[in-house]
């Protein structure tokens, strides 16, 4: 007997490089791995960026497609099989593969993903490699209505791509605070610097921010060196409430923080700020103790076609921030 007829939206061809695939990705221990927010934030900028109705980072064991990271967790379980899936297709060739319309693409026409739910119709996946080397899985962006991608759209995945790639190669290494948990300097200026890439191409406007916690060194002085480290963890904490999931922001040194902040202008940056603010003030009122936090803060808005880089950005802001530290006024009362 021959068996039973594969269907044609099995994927029957395999990488040449398959056994050493495979065991790359297995040493990096990233399967079956808690969410985390250095790829969550990545799939929400795609979304945001692309207008995606989901934004995925999969990888692709023996026989399964795994998600390290989705927008839409109640549309996809954690894992399809390795045979329904587009990104086992995407991860055989070198660059992003895009698929426009399903139903018009006799590879995929009548996958179950395509003909049931989640009624994918376009696709779009870059192959995610370590050093250039196999190709892991992919940073993919789904939706069910079909789509144009334009060489712009093209280039914008090729960067979230790599910046994917990138946390994927230093997985294993430091880019986080290890007190705050989020980005320590040299994760928030490699994953900003990205970032800003991706804006300028896009022609947006971006801003970013620096905060200094003034009161801190006094913190520590009078009350201890654990007394300043929860006010380091509170302000992290009002950070993640007041900001949008798409800012990007990290503790850059001892007592300060820096803020990216995707397709902002003055007001919207203005508002951030002044929603901190209120944030700290209400911290303070809610502490029973003898100091209060305080902070000064700086930025500056990128317009489109700047030639400005990050390390240009940050010496403005923080030109802004110094001025705020002399001044009784905050800076955005004048705005």
């Amino acid at each position: 007997m021959l068996g039973p007829e594969i269907p044609k939206y099995r994927n029957t061809e395999i990488p040449k490089d398959e056994q050493k695939r495979i065991e790359k990705l297995r040493a990096l221990n990233i399967l079956d791995t808690p969410a985390e927010e250095r790829f969550d934030r990545l799939t929400r900028m795609a979304k945001r960026i692309f207008n995606a109705e989901i934004s995925i980072i999969t990888l692709v064991d023996s026989d399964r497609q795994w998600f390290k990271s989705t927008t839409s967790p109640q549309a996809l379980p954690a894992e399809t099989g390795r045979e329904v899936s587009f990104c086992a297709h995407a991860i055989l060739g070198d660059g992003v593969m895009v698929v426009e319309d399903a139903l018009n693409d006799e590879r995929f026409q009548d996958n179950p993903l395509v003909v049931n739910s989640p009624n994918i119709r376009f696709y779009a996946g870059y192959p995610l490699r370590v050093n250039n080397g196999s190709a892991l899985g992919t940073f993919c962006i789904l939706g069910r209505e079909p789509r144009r991608f334009s060489a712009d759209d093209l280039q914008m995945l090729n960067d979230l791509g790599a910046m994917a790639e990138q946390e994927i190669a230093v997985i294993q290494s430091s880019t986080l605070d290890a007190l705050t948990k989020i980005s320590n300097q040299r994760g928030f200026f490699e994953f900003a610097n990205h970032s800003y890439m991706v804006t300028k191409r896009k022609g947006v406007q971006c801003s970013l921010l620096l905060f200094s916690l003034n009161s801190l060194e006094r913190i520590g002085e009078k009350f201890g060196q654990a007394e300043s480290k929860r006010i380091l963890i509170s302000f992290t904490d009002l950070l993640k409430i007041v900001f949008r999931d798409s800012d990007i922001f990290g503790r850059i040194d001892n007592n300060e923080f820096a803020v990216f902040m995707l397709e902002s202008d003055g007001a919207s940056t203005k508002a951030a700020v002044i929603r901190l603010n209120k944030a700290v003030e209400a911290f303070n009122d809610q502490e029973a103790h003898d100091f209060s936090l305080q902070f000064s803060a700086g930025h500056v808005v990128a317009l489109p076609g700047t030639n400005l880089n990050l390390d240009d950005l940050l010496s403005l802001a923080r030109e802004r921030m110094d001025s705020d530290k002399l001044s009784r006024r905050h800076w955005y009362e004048d705005f």
